[in-house]
Parts: C-alpha cells; structure tokens; sequence
C-alpha cells in the first residue's frame, strides 16, 4: 500500500539494546526481570498495606496508593515488551501496537507528574497550615485531587498519540528505543512536524515543568516553615514525612527534564536509553522501597498485619 511515492508502515522494529551480544542482553534481561518482579511485589504490597492497617488512612497513604497503582500500569506498559526483545528477541511490534504503547505511556507519565504535584501540595498543607489541613484535604477533596491527576493523562496522550500516528512513515521502520517513544518515532515520519514539536514542547512544560516548579515551590515553603519550628522532634517529623516524596520527586524529574529538555545534537540515542531506563524501570521499584524503609509507620503497619496473619498459627 503507497501514499503517493511513500510506503504505509505496517509494524515497526524496536532496536532496544540490538547494538549489545546476545549474551549481555540474556543478562540484561535477568536483571530487568528481577527489577520489574520487585516493582509489581513491592508496589502492590504498599497498596495492600495502605488499604488494609487502619492507621493509614491519612491522605498522605491515599495519595501513595495512587501512586503506586500508576507505577503498576507504568510498568506492564514498557517492560514486558523490553523483556520480549531481550530473551527472544522478538524486536517487532504492530503499529497499532506502538501507537497503544505510547499512549498509556504518555498517560501514565502525565499522571504521575500531576499526582506527585498533589502529594507535595499535601504535605504543604499539613506542615504549613496543619489546623486546616483536615477541613482542607477532606476525603472528598483527596478523591477529586486523585481522580483530576488520572484524567490529566487522557487529553496529552490522545492529542500526542493520534497526531504522531496521523503523520504519514515511508520507512526506514526501526524505533532506535526500547519502547515507542514520542522522539524516535517521530524521527520516522516524512512529512514537516515541526507544528507537532512545538506543540509537543508545550505538553512538556505543562506536565513536567510546570508540576516541577510547583512542587520545588511548595517545598520552600515546607523547608521554611520546618525551619522555624521550635521543636527539634518537630522538625525531625516533619522532615521525615516530606523526604521520602522529595527523594522520589528528584529520581523522576531529575532523568525526565534530562531526557527531554536536553538538544536533541547533546543526546545520543544510547543516553537517552539510559536515561528512559531510569524513570520508566528503577524509579518504580524504588518508590516502594523508600516509601517503606524511610517510614516507620509503613514499616509498623506492615508488623501488625504480618503478626494478624501468622499470629494464630503460632498458637
């Protein structure tokens, strides 16, 4: 099928890490296998944990369900595929296949820089106006944040996927990326995008600039507060709650704005695969770890159902 002089691409090809031997990919995928089983374990553990134990019930433990559920979908929707190409090396995936990927990739991530924006804008309110937190971040208003984060995925991924994928691809078909990706896919179309690019920079600094800004803004105004704080156990507690979020804040942001603010001329395809690897493999099977070992009522809740479920047998 022809448009004109130009090839209808049916399928892509996903070069992933093609440029690597056989055996360091077979090594490559144990290790992403065992990163991606301790992601979907330790992310669902935290949703059990916070639903389960009554005494996490605050918004905070609301909040960090949510995250973890998008960190779940985060992953089912690049590394199985990634894992695919690894071991079997089974590089090629449909169109419509690439064009899904992308979408809930762009859901996903937009929803995540917009819920992360939320769980700082929580933690301004209970360090910085603690008598009106509760008025404030009322269950409604919690579920109205949570469900404001998920929607704001829908309108960038489908203006991003159903434009990318409305360009006409006249070949070469080989994705040099581990997933489909906005930038190496749209490096494949022959037509002018640079209407696109700018709309595509545009999205960028709305869902992750902007939620960057306003979280680095929302904790100068935590830190100060903390600061001024009489209570040295005062602050060691208020410390203790922002800085499991603040350190997953900056493993995400920091590889995100790298991968994409960063000139296409200073970036090799190889970085940015690094870099991608980062924010779409590690940071999700951190964010449950830190979440867990930095906190101390996690860790006690996760003690208390431990000794419900195996108490009785021990009797």
């Amino acid at each position: 099928m022809t448009w004109g002089n130009w090839t209808t691409v049916r399928e892509f090809i996903l070069m992933s890490f093609s440029s690597l031997s056989y055996e360091v990919q077979a090594l490559l995928f144990l290790l992403f296998l065992i990163i991606y089983l301790v992601t979907l374990m330790g992310n669902v553990l935290i949703i059990l944990v916070t639903t389960a134990d009554s005494a996490l019930q605050s918004p905070m433990y609301f909040f960090l369900r949510n995250l973890s559920f998008l960190e779940i979908g985060f992953n089912l929707v690049i590394v199985p595929k990634m894992l695919s190409t690894l071991i079997l090396q089974d590089k090629t995936i449909s169109f419509l296949g690439c064009a899904t990927q992308m979408y809930f990739f762009f859901f996903f991530g937009a929803a995540e820089c917009c819920l992360l924006a939320t769980m700082a804008y929580d933690r301004y309110m209970a360090i910085c106006d603690p008598l009106h937190y509760p008025i404030i971040m009322s269950r409604r208003s919690c579920a109205q944040l949570a469900a404001a984060s998920w929607f704001s995925g829908f309108p960038v991924a489908t203006v991003q996927t159903t434009w990318i994928f409305s360009f006409p691809f006249c070949g070469p078909n080989m994705v040099n990326h581990f997933f489909c990706d906005s930038p190496p896919v749209i490096a494949l179309v022959c037509a002018d995008t640079s209407l696109f690019e700018l709309e595509a920079l545009t999205a960028t600094v709305l869902f992750i600039l902007f939620p960057f800004l306003l979280i680095l803004g929302s904790y100068v105004r935590i830190l100060s507060t903390i600061f001024r704080m009489p209570s040295a156990e005062g602050k060691r507690k208020a410390f203790s709650t922002c800085s499991s979020h603040l350190l997953v804040v900056s493993l995400f942001y920091s590889t995100a704005i790298l991968t994409y603010f960063r000139p296409r001329s200073n970036t090799s395809p190889e970085n940015k695969k690094m870099l991608s690897l980062s924010y779409t493999v590690v940071t999700p099977m951190l964010n449950p770890i830190i979440y867990s070992l930095r906190n101390n009522e996690v860790k006690a809740a996760l003690r208390r159902i431990i000794h419900r479920t195996l108490g009785p047998q021990k009797l």
